[in-house]
């Protein structure tokens, strides 16, 4: 079961990459595990599952995690560092973001995106790049929470360039809403 979960979570980190942009000299094992677990705090990171793409684009675990937690390496076609670490209930969104299903009801997740990210759109949660006259989001060293119900209320939902030093909701009105909450 986590070989699914993971392959269609990975799949969504490649979402916003052009299919051209995706041969690339592969990383080594180190610096994938390495890159995956600046996603998170050492604590969670170090005890982590690691997966990435191997060199014909499948998805491979590179190293068994202990903790419930699954991260990945920066995605190198993006225009910034973006790992990421999910908990279970991260993943369960992811999967269900990535096939166009709802995200189960009463299951918060969470993901650490320590290094920072860079999303296609705050509003569309498909996009592969910036609409027309449109910038990447980029956000500094935040965690997202899935899930969160009625509490995203208690936050802003700008449609285009939100505060990124302050939470805001990505993806407001759509059932993948969630909150990037910035850390230092």
């Amino acid at each position: 079961m986590r070989f699914a979960l993971n392959t269609i979570l990975l799949a969504g980190a490649l979402l916003v990459v052009p299919a051209a942009a995706v041969a690339q000299d592969p990383m080594s094992d180190e610096d994938i595990i390495k890159s995956a677990e600046s996603a998170a705090p050492p604590a969670v990171g170090q005890n982590a599952t690691v997966i990435a793409m191997d060199d014909q684009m499948k998805m491979r675990t590179v190293r068994e995690g202990t903790n419930g937690f699954t991260c990945m390496p920066d995605n190198p076609q993006s225009p910034g560092a973006d790992p990421m670490c999910f908990d279970k209930g991260g993943v369960a969104w992811a999967q269900a973001w990535m096939s166009k299903q709802e995200p189960p009801k009463g299951m918060v997740g969470m993901a650490y995106m320590l290094a920072g990210g860079s999303d296609a759109s705050n509003t569309d949660p498909y996009a592969t790049a910036p609409a027309a006259g449109g910038a990447w989001v980029d956000t500094g060293p935040h965690i997202m929470i899935f899930n969160a119900g009625e509490a995203a209320n208690n936050y802003p939902k700008q449609a285009d360039n939100p505060d990124t030093k302050s939470p805001y909701v990505m993806w407001a009105g759509t059932p993948y809403e969630h909150l990037m909450i910035p850390v230092e």
